[in-house]
């Protein structure tokens, strides 16, 4: 078995609830979806043997507060994923997974070695793509076992209509994890910030905890 790494690096998590803490990067290669704000053009990668993998996080000794798995969409090697999720598991380190939260069957298949899940939910407008609504519900209903939350990017063409339907995808399972709306970063208009302020109101009426938290790690300039 092989898995496809982009890169592996340490850092502070600049994204979502955990922004700030100190997290090993594992990067993984390949994502099954083309989001129009995609930040994260990934065009070579290593390959490793499970047990090569092991030996290079080894060889990371810093005080983390997680190992971050990240994308690419990781959950699209999840055989690799899991192999990999069980060894830091058992070296006593929390496992952060970071998801497009499309990939219902394979979360499902590695869940039991996840802490942490940081879920995207792809909104319409905003990817300018097709919707993910029966994946996103299938995988916020598996995903609600671990400490899991919610990012929805935000962008010019962004409606109230998806917020609504994240309201009611939320309501529907009857979980209601917090939902972060992440203002893109390629649009720093005041028109967005607008839009995160009138969206954020529909959560709360709704009785959904939300936030504001734009990608911190880009205006501290480190990875």
């Amino acid at each position: 078995m092989k898995g496809r790494v982009a890169e592996i690096f340490e850092s502070v998590q600049g994204e979502g609830l955990y922004f700030g803490e100190k997290q090993l990067f594992i990067r993984f290669f390949g994502c099954n979806l083309e989001c129009v704000f995609c930040d994260t053009k990934l065009e070579q990668f290593t390959e490793y043997q499970p047990k090569d993998l092991f030996k290079r996080l080894d060889s990371y000794r810093g005080d983390y507060h997680s190992v971050a798995f990240t994308g690419g969409e990781p959950l699209m090697q999840k055989d690799f994923l899991r192999r990999i999720l069980r060894f830091t598991s058992s070296q006593g380190q929390i496992n952060y997974l970071e998801t497009n939260g499309t990939l219902y069957r394979e979360l499902e298949d590695v869940i039991k070695y996840v802490d942490i899940i940081a879920m995207d939910l792809k909104l319409p407008s905003s990817t300018l793509s097709w919707g993910c609504w029966k994946a996103h519900t299938k995988f916020l209903e598996i995903a609600s076992k671990k400490d899991t939350f919610i990012k929805c990017v935000i962008t010019q063409s962004t409606t109230a209509a998806d917020i609504k339907r994240v309201a009611a995808l939320i309501k529907e399972i009857n979980q209601y994890p917090v939902v972060v709306l992440q203002p893109n970063s390629f649009e720093q208009s005041l028109q967005v910030k607008h839009k995160i302020k009138k969206f954020k109101k529909i959560l709360e009426n709704d009785g959904i905890t939300c936030c504001a938290i734009p990608q911190l790690h880009k205006i501290w300039e480190v990875r």
